[in-house]
């Protein structure tokens, strides 16, 4: 993606079923689930690189004994730190205890990180919040085993603000507003509240203090404690939660937003956001990876049984589109085809943008995410063709001569690989006019590639901001002297901010809505704004469920088209000597093309929880008055 748009953020949980001395005796080393998880984390970074953290809980060992374990980085490459750090201090174990090598009690009994039950996070750093502090796993400790709690996840919640009001309002004193420790503390009493309750339970029935730990552990019904929890959450998340006794959870929210994926055998339980992540590591087929339905949680008990249980009454499945046009890995057989259908059915536009002239229409893409929808571009385009000389040779009938047949079968779509982006070139300089000239070298380009005079029409997964565009890639595709540079999305226009885990906070920052702006400044229909505004001020404090998205009003004036018309204007740089036309995806072909991920509210302004609403009036009032912050 030219634009490039963080993304909160990729969980896999590992439970082992079987003892660690089982998988020293058939993988040769009680390290499997420690191997296995830097495998998960690895094939998720996509999610995530500005940090990473792991967890682990060892099962059933004695008081006095360290049984939970944790690791977290932000360093420039996380992943790889957090388990050279783990590496380091297992081969320092056993270089200093030679007698740990063949002995897998005493490795679980000494060393860390070796554990039953595993938890994997990665995350980019939204908002400038690229702390080790904001790293999860976040850990709530106590010295009641099952009271501990470990918490990382997927999720941005929109209403924070009230769910920090419940937990003061029920005594509580939260260290800070930020919605993981919001949510763990929410788990948390609740957690406390249950075990308080089933330990007065088994004290009457005649058990001693002692007696009732491991009772408590087994009586504990999870799923209640997040029914209870989650029944005020506004957003889209999927959570993972470990107990310190050896219970875990993922819980996934009601209208499906977040992704969770999910595999189970004799020997593992494995839980992640990414499907193809599990069939990889696990060698596993498609078929067999299961997806976690809206609403529900997959419970792993501490003695391994695991059920799924509906936490929530499911929603109108609203799951994220964006998962499928660029976050994911494209590796996953669904999201693949899904793809290159994008690609595909933006092609009529194409089409009509470059008057239907092939022949001098150069086709490329965006590197390197783009390169699947691509694929189906360039598919269609022969389609097309095929159609095209089968109608030219039927004309021609029997008469068809030996040149004439040539001249028709060689035409056909021009493909090259004309833009190539380079390693990421850091702006060091903060000097505006130093860091406007360092990004224009972000991309090159393959010189020749473009006959002077060609349409050059190139595909990207989507049109956020434009920055990098206008200050890089258009002038230097400029370079190669085509008559035309038709710059395609596979997504829709991005007209509105998400609050559920993407960085797109802020109205401002979109070009569609730069656009739209614009053309209300050219059409004279500037009352339209002032308007919006006022009415957007009348919703502040009204409850969530009530709230209208004026800001669809902000759009309505204008077609798509002429949105994409004046995107095109607003993106060309000074001096350029090609016409840029912009083609967006359209809605309906999206919703073709991801049949089962119809999560659109960043297109369309149909968010799926009530707190959508009110963030977006939100954002439209900080646009209006000038406020730079993010509206929730």
């Amino acid at each position: 993606m030219s634009d490039a748009i963080k993304h909160e953020c990729g969980i896999s949980v590992i439970r082992l079923l079987k003892p660690l001395e089982y998988y020293k005796e058939k993988y040769g080393t009680a390290f499997y689930g420690v191997n296995k998880m830097y495998l998960m984390m690895e094939k998720q970074h996509n999610r995530g690189q500005d940090g990473a953290g792991f967890a682990s809980i060892k099962l059933d060992v004695k008081a006095g004994e360290r049984y939970m374990s944790r690791v977290r980085s932000c360093q420039q490459q996380p992943i790889q730190d957090i388990f050279a750090q783990i590496n380091d201090r297992i081969n320092s174990e056993l270089k200093e205890h030679p007698e740990y090598e063949d002995d897998v009690a005493l490795q679980k009994k000494h060393i860390p990180y070796i554990g039953e039950l595993l938890l994997g996070h990665v995350r980019y750093g939204t908002f400038g919040k690229n702390s080790i502090e904001s790293v999860h796993p976040f850990i709530r400790q106590n010295n009641w085993m099952h009271r501990n709690l470990i918490v990382a996840g997927n999720f941005n919640m929109t209403n924070v603000h009230e769910l920090f009001d419940n937990l003061i309002q029920i005594g509580q004193h939260p260290k800070e507003m930020a919605d993981t420790v919001t949510v763990m503390e929410k788990i948390g009493h609740f957690l406390d509240d249950a075990v308080a309750k089933l330990y007065k339970q088994i004290k009457k029935e005649g058990y001693t203090k002692q007696e009732a730990s491991p009772l408590i552990a087994e009586r504990l019904k999870v799923y209640k404690i997040l029914r209870r929890a989650a029944k005020n959450f506004d957003g889209g998340y999927a959570m993972a939660g470990l107990l310190g006794h050896g219970d875990a959870f993922v819980l996934r929210d009601p209208s499906g937003i977040r992704p969770a994926y999910y595999y189970r055998d004799d020997e593992v339980v494995v839980v992640a956001s990414e499907r193809p992540a599990i069939q990889t590591v696990f060698n596993v087929p498609y078929e067999e990876v299961k997806e976690l339905d809206p609403g529900s949680a997959i419970i792993i008990k501490k003695n391994g049984t695991s059920d799924i249980k509906q936490i929530l009454e499911p929603k109108e499945r609203k799951a994220c589109s964006f998962e499928r046009i660029y976050f994911s890995r494209g590796s996953d057989k669904e999201i693949y085809q899904e793809r290159k259908a994008l690609g595909k059915l933006v092609f009529p536009q194409i089409l009509e943008a470059i008057d239907e002239d092939i022949k001098n229409t150069v086709f490329s893409y965006i590197p390197n995410t783009a390169e699947t929808s691509f694929y189906g571009m360039v598919k269609e385009a022969q389609n097309y063709l095929n159609k095209k000389k089968e109608e030219q040779i039927l004309a021609l009938g029997t008469g068809i001569t030996g040149e004439q047949l040539h001249e028709i079968l060689d035409v056909r779509p021009r493909i090259e690989k004309v833009a190539i982006k380079d390693a990421k070139l850091r702006t060091f300089i903060t000097q505006d006019s130093s860091r406007d000239d360092l990004v224009a070298h972000v991309y090159d380009i393959s010189y020749g590639s473009v006959n002077e005079g060609d349409n050059l029409v190139i595909i990207d997964d989507s049109i956020v901001r434009g920055t990098t565009l206008k200050k890089s890639i258009l002038r230097i595709l400029d370079r190669l002297s085509p008559k035309k540079i038709i710059v395609v999305s596979s997504a829709p226009q991005i007209r509105y901010p998400d609050c559920y885990g993407i960085d797109m906070a802020k109205l401002e920052d979109f070009i569609a809505f730069k656009a739209a702006l614009a053309l209300h400044e050219d059409h004279n229909s500037m009352h339209i704004v002032d308007e919006i505004y006022k009415k957007c001020l009348t919703q502040v404090n009204t409850h969530d469920k009530d709230v209208i998205n004026y800001v669809k009003e902000f759009y309505a004036p204008f077609t798509a088209k002429e949105i994409s018309k004046k995107t095109g204007e607003l993106l060309s740089p000074d001096g350029i000597k090609a016409e840029v036309s912009i083609i967006y995806q359209t809605i309906e072909s999206l919703h073709e093309a991801c049949p089962k991920n119809l999560g659109d509210w960043y297109f369309t302004g149909n968010y799926p929880t009530p707190g959508g609403n009110r963030v977006v009036n939100r954002a439209f009032i900080n646009f209006y008055e000038g406020n730079n912050e993010r509206a929730y």
